[in-house]
């Protein structure tokens, strides 16, 4: 099977050796992507309100370079450093996601990468 990166300038660059996302066939598995500023690579500034919001613009930048939208976004994973923000971020999540919602997981972690509240990553299928 041939696979084929997905790139995009309108989320944060990879800082590691992973790619933002990768299709193979009619699936395309997305990176965990951080509240990091596209435009700096910096992590957005306030609480868990801005950095949820940014992790989905970011999401929402890599699935539209892949040709996607987040209607053909199957499966969601979120990784959370204080399970307390999950209403939060159902309501936000709401936002993005239309009925029928994706399939999600939600996992409380010790921490993320530079201190970051939220990770979020997700599989499309075309």
């Amino acid at each position: 099977m041939h696979k084929q990166i997905v790139s995009t300038p309108d989320a944060p660059a990879a800082i590691g050796i992973y790619s933002q996302a990768v299709r193979a066939g009619n699936t395309i598995w997305l990176s965990g992507q951080l509240p990091l500023d596209p435009r700096t690579n910096k992590m957005v500034d306030g609480d868990a309100e801005p950095q949820i919001r940014q992790v989905f613009e970011n999401l929402r930048a890599v699935v539209t370079a892949a040709g996607a939208t987040f209607d053909d976004v199957v499966k969601v994973n979120v990784y959370l450093t204080d399970l307390a923000h999950s209403a939060l971020l159902n309501s936000l999540m709401s936002e993005y996601f239309q009925k029928p919602y994706p399939a999600r997981g939600t996992v409380g972690v010790a921490a993320l990468a530079g201190g970051a509240l939220v990770e979020i990553e997700c599989v499309v299928a075309l």
